[in-house]
């Protein structure tokens, strides 16, 4: 039996019909209450092309005749309706009569707060009353977000950082709350970047192709455990960005595809609803419905579980009509551009909306093209992220950084490319998991020479990153240098911490972290100009650059040899005569370096260099970066 009950208001389906809703969890899905002195569940789902919707679960055997919805008056497509007796933990799906056609489909719920474990697909009744110890991190997340602080980002895969003691299986929410946050405090990051947590079937996508969009993955736990995750990281004074993918989903038929005969959540047109590259699926923006539920799924995450921003997936993909598309695949729009006006509006809104509830909070985009003004506010015509992944940056880095030493110094306007157009957007510098799988090798594979030579050249690597404008983001395994590809069902390689050269490069991470939190020239002015000034970049010869970062009252000085010799009385000029000290030698031998250092004060010289009146003679260490700090 099915009582009738509702949890909509007119001014909700209003808002929904618009696509402006964002709170839809909690309307839509399965919410256990009381009505007329009865527990049970109320269900309701979106399905405007249904004759009818039954829910079947473990509670009828998966019969659902006696357990219909009721279709709301109003034309607004939803389906409704109390259960008695439903409780938390029951397992449920909706079973779909379509006027479209006579097959009978059977769905999970599209707004579940947890599903069985895959490869199962069954929704299932879900609340938890779980008691946040967060207070004191959401007071101060405006200051720990801002972005004129640092940022250091690791980034994570939940089911492959590690496996438990036998290797039997992935550590679950619970046990990633005391290893993995212990682990990242030591390394001294201020966030963590999960790959997407959102339930996916299949798991070597790494949660790209995900069909729970309000649901973490049960293969880690519930949604309470989760919590105690996010809880833990902020009370540890770590932040948490999640991956979140509204470009595309997967076809699997349990889930969002032709989910009730019609095309609901994708575009019906193939050239805008399907995506060559990953034979998924494409939503249709151009539905209001459907935008009310992604902006309802990003707001979901950063209400219900208090995370601090969101890293927007595959953006490009949205923008183009003709991305990965042939001509001929695809329809300019009605200014005959081949701009996807529907998707941009679509991620203005999302931003805009984001930000008006949650303004301590960062919206980053993984955008790959030269798009203009994805960090510009919505109100200056930009699409209004936070933030922006510098691919130009990550692409000429490691194209230079593969480079054999020897050929470098015809390449050294590679290594100071990105400079050109560093202050253009606010971006955050990233060596992903993008860069080590699919054949690519790890970023150890990718350095040139022997063991020693390749550790090196990452410690450099990381260096130049941690003193070029913008924030900071690195991929698991490589604080260590993982030595092969990164392979999801396995763990990380943590034995290399046996090695020297491998738990060197793992302190030097930590302290390099440490530094750049704690040095307010290699952050403050992280987005203009006047934090960023060359000494000397065109020194090919010696493949040496030599630069300042700067703050409104302080500098360091960074110099950097890409090549593995050491270079004594290299002389660069300087603003100050005054006395300097190294705060920084990649090549220390705590990290597995040659210790070629500049030790003590360093008293600048009245001799003109580089156009300044006073300059310092020093000795460069191999593959190696220095930060001098004048006293």
């Amino acid at each position: 039996m099915v009582k009738a009950h509702s949890l909509f208001t007119d001014y909700d389906l209003e808002l929904f019909a618009a696509g402006f809703h964002t709170r839809l969890y909690e309307k839509f899905g399965s919410h256990t209450l009381m009505v007329d002195g009865e527990e049970g569940t109320y269900f309701a789902v979106y399905a405007p092309a249904a004759s009818s919707v039954e829910v079947i679960g473990d509670f009828n055997h998966w019969q659902g005749h006696d357990h219909r919805l009721n279709v709301r008056w109003d034309g607004s497509g939803v389906w409704e309706g109390f259960i008695p007796g439903v409780a938390k933990g029951t397992l449920y799906k909706y079973r779909l009569h379509s006027h479209q056609d006579d097959v009978v489909r059977e769905k999970a719920d599209p707004y579940a707060r947890l599903y069985e474990m895959p490869p199962k697909t069954a929704s299932i009744v879900w609340n938890d009353e779980y008691q946040w110890e967060d207070q004191e991190w959401l007071i101060h997340r405006s200051e720990n977000n801002d972005l004129n602080k640092p940022m250091t980002v690791y980034e994570v895969h939940l089911g492959s950082w590690k496996k438990n003691s036998d290797g039997s299986r992935s550590l679950h929410y619970d046990e990633l709350a005391v290893e993995l946050v212990t682990y990242v405090k030591e390394m001294n990051f201020t966030h963590v970047e999960f790959m997407p947590v959102m339930e996916h079937p299949f798991y070597p996508s790494w949660g790209y192709l995900c069909t729970g969009y309000f649901a973490p993955s049960s293969r880690y736990g519930n949604t309470e455990l989760f919590k105690l995750l996010v809880d833990r990281l902020h009370q540890a004074g770590i932040g948490v960005i999640l991956d979140w993918v509204p470009a595309h989903f997967p076809s699997d038929v349990h889930a969002l595809a032709d989910f009730d005969g019609s095309a609901l959540y994708e575009h019906p047109d193939r050239g805008k609803g399907f995506h060559p590259d990953w034979n998924s699926l494409i939503f249709n923006f151009e539905r209001p419905q459907i935008r009310s539920f992604l902006l309802s799924s990003a707001r979901f995450w950063l209400d219900q579980y208090h995370t601090d921003g969101l890293r927007v997936d595959a953006v490009a993909s949205m923008l183009y009509l003709d991305y990965s598309r042939e001509e001929g695949e695809w329809s300019p729009n009605m200014y005959g551009g081949n701009e996807y006006l529907a998707a941009a509006e679509f991620l203005r809104t999302l931003n805009k909306s984001m930000y008006h509830d949650f303004p301590d909070i960062h919206m980053i985009a993984e955008e790959s093209t030269a798009f203009p003004g994805v960090t510009r506010p919505v109100d200056m015509n930009g699409l209004g992220f936070g933030l922006k992944w510098m691919m130009g940056w990550m692409n000429d880095g490691l194209e230079y950084f593969s480079k054999d030493p020897i050929h470098r110094k015809y390449h050294h306007h590679e290594i100071s490319r990105s400079l050109t157009y560093a202050f253009t957007e606010n971006y955050i510098l990233p060596l992903s998991h993008d860069e080590v799988v699919h054949g690519k090798g790890s970023l150890f594979e990718k350095m040139p020479g022997d063991d020693w030579k390749k550790i090196a050249n990452l410690r450099l690597l990381y260096l130049s990153m941690y003193t070029h404008p913008g924030q900071k983001l690195l991929f698991m395994g490589c604080e260590f240098g993982q030595t092969s590809e990164w392979n999801v069902n396995y763990s990380l390689h943590w034995e290399l911490l046996n090695s020297s050269l491998h738990s060197g490069l793992k302190t030097f991470v930590s302290e390099l972290n440490h530094i750049y939190k704690n040095e307010e020239s290699l952050y403050r002015l992280n987005y203009t100009p006047e934090g960023y000034e060359w000494i000397d970049y065109s020194d090919s010869e010696n493949t040496v650059l030599c630069l300042m970062r700067k703050s409104q009252k302080e500098y360091v000085v960074v110099v950097l040899n890409f090549a593995p010799v050491v270079r004594e009385n290299y002389r660069i000029g300087v603003p100050e005569h005054t006395e300097y000290v190294e705060i920084m030698n990649s090549d220390r031998i705590e990290y597995g370096g040659s210790n070629v250092l500049n030790s003590g004060e360093l008293m600048a010289d009245e001799m003109e260099s580089h156009g300044r009146p006073y300059s310092l003679n020093l000795t460069l260490p191999p593959l190696a970066g220095i930060i001098l700090k004048s006293k």
